[in-house]
């Protein structure tokens, strides 16, 4: 007698549902997804028990005729691909998988009206695959899929369902994907005691992303459009200094359906790289629009993952795109910045309309202001006042410092003020047209000289020193920055050794001030312990620029003139990326004069 033998459609079905069907998220993904292909505008899913004792899902789309209903149960029965061609799919099921393999495991009832054509709603239930009677019911144009105990006639895949609040959080994260992804429908989820998710339609794509990622999104987020040769991006990526501690608000579209794909992940690290700190994600959404015949969405059996034609072509795009938009507002900073330091501060009484400011920067103007393009030192051109001498501190000696009296608010005011005061030796104040900024100078400065470091990097322009600066390091560190002093020098970095356990340093990048070399040298030798010999410096070169940019830049704890201040701060605002320092820290805050006022009592 033969071992093989063809299985029991039933049984086919319950092990199609193990791929599909993996859990009641899953389940609802599925009828979601026929629900948007049927055309509905408004779609209300019902739960109890986290969705393993009741699912439902009511859609107001084109329904189905009581033929349509009979056949929709069965294996690989579709009205998905008209023309038989699964490199042109233009819907997000296709399969025919989805309501048969539900079907096989639970207690399915399904219940429509077609629009066209039929003044009479029908319904069927299925029961662990065993299919019931039609009966004629009362319903709207549309349809509603009911499923009831999930699982149930697979009693082992129940122990593997978590608790009920773990699936329901599921179907939540599923509801506000595909609501991210089409904000012309109407969305709800509710359970026997609340409304859990209402999303009104909308034409506004960010209203509705601010409505599902909340965390203050719209005010923390820039616009990204790109095309290139048929592909088009769009969407909204996160300000650097605006991120989360995992990569779960990091949402992706490809042609209407919500992918997971590590590789994508990989590719907005990369557009991020030298803006945020390796242990920060930022937050985006983005929407994909690549034709059908470039796209392969069935790869996957819960179609969470697609291929590309040409990937290179579709990651250049995403990067360059993000990286472009990103320079374009990189003096901004996150407004939550400003939120946690009036959090903090605990003021008493504190108006909650404080903790929804808006952004600082973005639109700005042309001033006529020219940034400094050598050190700090330079004079910026400032407007004519009269000197007033106010007193700061410095280590608890008073220092008469000359600055300009407050000036009068006008066009001319550039975005990030006119400095007024240096205050513990680390953060200067400045006064803007709308509020006042606090800049730590030395995240500031570290982010300008990290970009002239990488813009210089072909023909650096380097600095002798008058006299080299000896340092000490053991024998190893000393002859691992010796073995690569060739490629450290075409960074404009110049070191000979000097005795067997020390180093000279003769030359430095002209950009870099010089007054933590020691610690710079010693991180570069600690840094080059960890590279492999066969990697070039030029592989590593922002890594390398970085180590430099920290230790090259000026200090908390240095005392900085007026001239100083507002060279440093008109050079911030020539440069794309300086609201957030190399590690992905911002380099300012900005409090608007309204806040202020508000937290004084002068307006409610």
């Amino acid at each position: 007698m033969s071992e093989i033998r063809v299985l029991p459609q039933n049984l086919i079905n319950q092990i199609a549902a193990g791929e599909v069907v993996e859990r009641p998220a899953s389940a609802l993904k599925e009828l979601l997804e026929n629900a948007i292909d049927a055309g509905a505008d408004r779609i209300d899913v019902r739960v109890s028990d986290g969705g393993k004792t009741y699912l439902a899902v009511m859609d107001n789309g084109k329904g189905m005729t009581r033929d349509e209903i009979e056949l929709c149960i069965e294996r690989h029965a579709t009205s998905k691909l008209p023309d038989g061609d699964l490199f042109n799919i233009n819907f997000l099921g296709f399969r025919g998988e989805a309501l048969p393999s539900i079907a096989s495991v639970a207690r399915l009832t399904i219940t429509s009206r077609a629009k066209a054509g039929s003044d009479t709603a029908w319904s069927l239930t299925v029961e662990g695959g065993r299919k019931g009677e039609m009966r004629p019911a009362s319903h709207a144009a549309g349809t509603t899929i009911e499923v009831r105990d999930l699982f149930y006639a697979t009693p082992a895949r129940l122990k593997f369902l978590k608790s009920e609040q773990s699936e329901l959080l599921a179907i939540k994260d599923t509801v506000n994907r595909l609501a991210m992804a089409y904000p012309a429908i109407s969305f709800s989820l509710a359970d026997e005691r609340r409304t859990i998710l209402s999303y009104p339609a909308t034409k506004d794509v960010l209203s509705r992303l601010d409505a599902v990622i909340g965390h203050a999104f719209a005010d923390n987020v820039v616009a990204v459009q790109a095309e290139h040769e048929g592909i088009i991006l769009s969407g909204f990526v996160g300000l650097p200094t605006y991120t989360r501690a995992t990569g779960s608000e990091q949402y992706l579209f490809v042609n209407g359906r919500c992918i997971r794909d590590k590789m994508m992940a990989g590719v907005i690290r990369a557009a991020y790289q030298g803006l945020i700190g390796h242990d920060s994600f930022p937050v985006v959404a983005l929407f994909l629009t690549v034709p059908h015949t470039e796209v392969d969405v069935n790869v996957h059996p819960a179609k969470t993952e697609v291929r590309f034609q040409d990937a290179a072509r579709v990651k250049g795009l995403i990067v360059g795109a993000i990286r472009n938009t990103l320079a374009e507002h990189g003096n901004r900073t996150a407004t939550t910045i400003a939120i946690g330091a009036l959090d903090r501060a605990e003021p008493v009484g504190l108006p909650q309309s404080v903790l929804t400011s808006r952004p600082a920067g973005g639109g700005y103007r042309n001033y006529g202001y020219r940034a400094s393009s050598g050190s700090l030192s330079g004079k910026i051109p400032l407007p004519k006042t009269e000197p007033d001498e106010p007193v700061f501190l410095h280590d608890s000696r008073s220092v008469r410092v000359e600055t300009p009296s407050p000036v009068e608010m006008t066009d001319n005011m550039p975005p990030l003020g006119l400095a007024k005061a240096q205050l513990h030796k680390t953060y200067i104040v400045s006064q803007a047209e709308d509020g006042i900024v606090i800049v730590d100078q030395h995240a500031a400065h570290e982010r300008l000289t990290y970009e002239k470091l990488v813009k210089n990097h072909d023909q650096p322009i380097v600095q002798a020193l008058l006299i080299p600066e000896v340092i000490t390091l053991t024998e190893d560190e000393v002859a691992r920055l010796m073995k690569r002093s060739e490629e450290l020098k075409q960074m404009g970095l110049v070191l000979d050794a000097f005795g067997r356990d020390c180093v000279a340093v003769r030359e430095i990048p002209a950009v870099m001030d010089k007054t933590d070399l020691t610690r710079l040298v010693q991180d570069l030798a600690d840094t080059l312990k960890d590279f492999d010999d066969t990697i070039a410096l030029k592989d590593k070169m922002k890594e390398i620029y970085a180590k430099m940019a920290c230790h090259g830049s000026v200090r908390a704890g240095r005392i900085l003139t007026i001239d100083e201040m507002n060279a440093l701060l008109r050079q911030m605002e020539a440069c794309g990326t300086s609201g957030q320092c190399i590690h992905g820290r911002p380099t300012y805050i900005k409090l608007g004069l309204n806040d202020i006022e508000k937290l004084f009592g002068r307006k409610e």
